[in-house]
């Protein structure tokens, strides 16, 4: 899936799902690359809904979001698809 980041430096974020919705293949695209290359590894592997609870609400400074929170918000419209 390829999700439009809103309100972030990264542009976009990309990522696979397997059948029993583990996450695979994640990339941001734009963003700071050693901060989201970390993110993209650390929950390669991991449950879908794990991920979106780790992650929603993660905030980047006064942006009102950040890279993992738009990632949350990615694997939720997926779930909801």
């Amino acid at each position: 899936m390829n999700y439009k980041t809103k309100g972030t430096c990264a542009r976009e974020i990309r990522f696979s799902v397997t059948e029993d919705n583990t996450l695979t293949a994640v990339e941001f695209i734009g963003g700071c690359a050693g901060n989201t290359q970390g993110v993209a590894k650390l929950i390669e592997g991991m449950d879908i809904n794990e991920a979106i609870h780790r992650l929603e609400g993660i905030q980047c400074g006064s942006k009102g979001t950040s890279c993992p929170d738009q990632l949350s918000k990615a694997l939720k419209d997926y779930l909801n698809q």
